[in-house]
């Protein structure tokens, strides 16, 4: 399972990935395979606000259906249209092609609030020991 280190995690398993003055956010690797092949995303469409924390969506499993959580405050810039024909690019490439959002964040220090890969490395282990 791959935590690359350049991003920021969530306690619900999205990450956020500074590019310049967006933050791209998507699903982690350990969310999309505990979760199973993935049928549907619910992409956020420009211009919509989001609250860190607060749900922007949903992606539906084979499973299951979960919201995916904000990592940050902002307005979205761009959701990715293609998950809406190809949801399975999440689990294909979850830290690549699999984004599922652009946000042009309020403020960047919300992301001091987040996990760094070692802390997210640390949190689903842990989870493991439940």
């Amino acid at each position: 399972m791959s935590i690359p280190r350049e991003m920021r995690y969530t306690t619900d398993h999205e990450w956020a990935r500074v590019d310049d003055d967006i933050v791209i956010v998507g699903m982690t690797d350990y969310a999309q395979e505990q979760m199973g092949d993935i049928v549907f995303v619910e992409v956020p469409k420009a211009g919509v606000d989001v609250t860190q924390s607060e749900p922007f969506g949903s992606v539906e499993s084979t499973k299951s259906v979960s919201d995916l959580m904000s990592p940050l405050t902002g307005v979205v810039d761009e959701g990715n249209i293609e998950l809406r024909n190809h949801p399975q690019i999440i689990n294909e490439d979850p830290y690549g092609d699999g984004w599922i959002m652009k946000v042009h964040p309020e403020s960047l220090d919300e992301l001091d609030e987040l996990m760094t890969a070692a802390e997210y490395a640390e949190y689903i282990a842990d989870l493991g020991d439940e």
